[in-house]
């Protein structure tokens, strides 16, 4: 998970994660850290078959924090001093994460058993649980296992994975632990408060389309489509349910929707379908203006190639959305990339484009132009009102335009789904 994003889900929120004993017990070291850096407040709790794959003093180093191993030793926690373990430990978290859950510890539980400090917890918790299994294959394929996984999950547990790859016997299958950023992804939904982009369909388009000339060739630009991306993991991040129309080779961030395009074409048909159902479209791609008028069907040597290409304009995909009615029942919020009098041609492009918003930065400095992880920009409203946003990475860029939109369509008086 981005760091900027995992702050913004975890920072003072106060967390339990179990461990069980797995062999990937060692990499809930790794998610203990990335929760503390995260400005969370983690305690941590061990089965005794954990503490022979990690040690306690690991987690306590790691969290700051006194490691519950013991379920006949003693536990505090604001407002309860000293007493059972296990109760002491049940009143104070948001989130209670299980990793790696065992198929042991996950039958465990769906039978309401409870014989250690981590399982006890478990049973006398009202905090959300979110498990994260790991075993062999043939573990988790077993029917008792699938058995227990389903009674838990009609209870409200939350699984994250497993996933299939390599396992510790050296075979492949279903049963590894799953990436920690979908664990974290898991965590951060079952924490108890409502996300202000949730219920909401927020399409955005990144990237700088490729117009070809040849099979070989093609017309483009420099657009990395960073921004994009991060306005698109931004909007997941909120609740959103997100669709992410790219022509950029970057990873799709995760729980993102994605449709891959590279030309203006095919780009204007992925948003067209996926505005339907949209309540905020963010053009962050750079789309080609023109393309070739004509494609050859086979590399061109250079000699066939001339000074003076014939070129045609592709659509303006926001204009056409605009003409199409679309925008009425959508905020529209569009980029300004430019090099020279950058609010005046952001505005002017506000007006003719008919857009809620446009956002305009300065792409002539390299330090917060294409391809830069920083930017500076400035959103404009179609009342005239200006938002400066000042120099910072993009992921907290993509925040302020989304709050922006957000704002945009509460104006528009979409109060059934916006509070």
């Amino acid at each position: 998970m981005n760091p900027y994003l995992a702050r913004r889900a975890f920072a003072g929120r106060r967390l339990l994660v179990g461990v069980c004993g797995g062999v990937a017990a060692y990499k809930c070291a790794e998610t203990v850290s990335l929760l503390v850096q995260a400005g969370a407040v983690v305690r941590v709790a061990m089965t005794p078959e954990a503490t022979r794959f990690v040690s306690p003093l690991t987690f306590e180093a790691l969290s700051g924090q006194p490691v519950a191993s013991d379920l006949f030793g003693t536990q505090t926690s604001p407002g309860r001093e000293g007493g059972e373990v296990h109760i002491a430990l049940s009143d104070w978290p948001e989130a209670f994460l299980v990793m790696p859950a065992t198929a042991n510890f996950i039958a465990k539980l769906a039978h309401g058993l409870a014989d250690e400090v981590v399982s006890t917890t478990v049973l006398a918790t009202t905090a959300p649980l979110v498990l994260a299994p790991a075993m062999h294959n043939r573990m988790w394929e077993q029917p008792a296992t699938m058995e227990n996984v389903e009674a838990l999950r009609r209870r409200g547990v939350v699984l994250a994975g497993p996933v299939e790859g390599h396992l510790a016997s050296g075979d492949i299958g279903m049963g590894r632990l799953a990436d920690q950023d979908e664990i974290l992804r898991a965590l951060r939904d079952a924490l108890p408060g409502e996300r202000d982009m949730a219920d909401l369909h927020i399409v955005v388009t990144s990237g700088g389309t490729r117009e070809p000339l040849d099979p070989v060739r093609y017309i483009g630009n420099r657009s990395s489509g960073l921004m994009g991306h991060s306005i698109a993991a931004a909007a997941e991040a909120r609740g959103a349910r997100v669709t992410l129309v790219t022509a950029s080779a970057m990873t799709v961030p995760a729980g993102v929707e994605a449709s891959r395009v590279d030309t203006a074409a095919a780009m204007s048909d992925a948003v067209k379908t996926a505005v339907e159902t949209a309540d905020v479209l963010v053009m962050a791609a750079a789309v080609a203006d023109f393309r070739p008028r004509q494609v050859a069907p086979q590399k061109l040597r250079k000699t066939d190639i001339t000074t003076d290409l014939a070129l045609e304009r592709t659509e303006d995909i926001l204009a056409s959305l605009a003409a199409l009615g679309v925008g009425r029942r959508l905020v529209r919020v569009g980029f300004a990339a430019e090099t020279h009098e950058v609010l005046a041609n952001a505005q002017e492009k506000l007006v003719a484009k008919g857009l809620d918003l446009v956002v305009a930065n300065d792409v002539s400095d390299p330090t917060i132009g294409i391809g830069a992880t920083d930017n500076e920009v400035t959103i404009i409203s179609r009342d005239g009102s200006r938002r400066e946003v000042s120099r910072a990475p993009k992921e907290e860029v993509a925040d302020e335009i989304l709050s922006a939109a957000l704002e945009a369509l509460r104006a528009k008086g979409r109060s059934e789904k916006v509070s």
